[in-house]
């Protein structure tokens, strides 16, 4: 196996969504990027949160499936006020799962759906 990678496949909203995590994560790195021709459409993004590997793409195939919050990136906050900057954003437009509460396995956490149908766990210890 030469490596193993999170893919988030996108129906037309993956260049909106990368500036949307750029926002959101000042240490997001766009690593490379390409469009399909004539297009603002992603053909492959590879991004990288922390040293998460993460590939983004639009679809060119529409499906009748879209994310799932049984998979979820999972996201350690580095202090209250980060958890909380980053679950308002994240809401906006989304959903909360899980509100930003204590529940005894973390300080604070919070699952989020973004408004791309992401699902995002954040925790604060």
């Amino acid at each position: 196996m030469k490596s193993a990678t999170t893919f988030l496949m996108f129906q037309g909203q993956a260049n909106e969504a990368i500036q949307q995590y750029q926002q959101w994560f000042s240490e997001l790195r766009v690593e490379s990027l390409t469009y399909m021709e004539d297009s603002q459409q992603v053909a492959m993004a590879i991004l990288n949160l922390k040293g998460l590997k993460i590939m983004i793409n639009d679809s060119v195939i529409q499906h009748n499936f879209t994310f799932t919050p049984a998979t979820s990136i999972y996201v350690e906050c580095e202090s209250v006020e980060e958890i909380g900057e980053l679950v308002t954003q994240i809401l906006e437009g989304g959903q909360a799962l899980m509100p930003l509460d204590n529940y005894g396995f973390s300080k604070q956490f919070a699952w989020i759906e973004d408004r791309f149908g992401v699902s995002w766990q954040l925790t604060y210890n």
